[in-house]
């Protein structure tokens, strides 16, 4: 399915070119997470309805509202950019006319990835490569934090991801691999086009 219909049958707009730069060179230019890449996802990984997602430079919102609508997890949008935050706000409206009941389950913040405040129910955390190693290692260190006040199983959804987020969590936390999901075709010819998922061992 292109990508303008899974929009229209989201009721949403995320479809269109990045609007800029950003300033600062610890955060990475916005791109959504193709739906074919999405479907692939939810059709190897499956997300429960308890389950709370946050996503980090959510952007539009994409990937908050497609895991809302094929799981009804909730979904939370973390968006430093103004501009995308009040985008991903106006998508929510319009998403929320043809789910109602999805009130309570899809949120947003404008705020910067490190200063986000980790819920005690956040347990998926998905990242495609949207900021510096530096700001990467910040968020992790609260999610681990956050596990500490309130032990649950996290895992970690990374797409497109680099070498230095790996690295890291390999030799610097207690996550490990669970899953490699391969995009086929893509991943022949750029082995980045991939999902890792790293569960928090204890």
């Amino acid at each position: 399915m292109k990508e303008e219909l899974y929009d229209a049958l989201l009721n949403i707009k995320t479809t269109g070119d990045q609007k800029g730069f950003n300033q600062s060179l610890h955060y990475h230019r916005y791109e959504a997470t193709p739906y074919f890449a999405l479907e692939l996802l939810c059709k190897t990984y499956e997300f429960k309805s308890s389950d709370r997602i946050v996503d980090f430079g959510c952007g539009k919102g994409r990937l908050n509202f497609y895991i809302n609508h094929v799981f009804d997890a909730t979904a939370v949008g973390i968006e430093m950019n103004d501009g995308f935050y009040r985008e991903a706000m106006e998508n929510r409206n319009r998403y929320l006319k043809k789910k109602k009941h999805s009130k309570d389950k899809i949120y947003f913040h404008c705020c910067l990835a490190e200063e986000y405040e980790i819920h005690p129910m956040d347990n998926r955390f998905y990242f495609f490569n949207p900021f510096s190693t530096q700001i990467f290692i910040k968020v992790i260190n609260r999610i681990l934090r956050s596990v500490e006040t309130s032990q649950r199983e996290v895992e970690l959804i990374l797409y497109y991801t680099s070498e230095d987020y790996i690295y890291f969590l390999e030799n610097n936390t207690s996550f490990e691999l669970k899953a490699e999901i391969r995009l086929p075709d893509a991943y022949e010819h750029n082995p980045n086009e991939r999902f890792l998922i790293y569960r928090l061992a204890y």
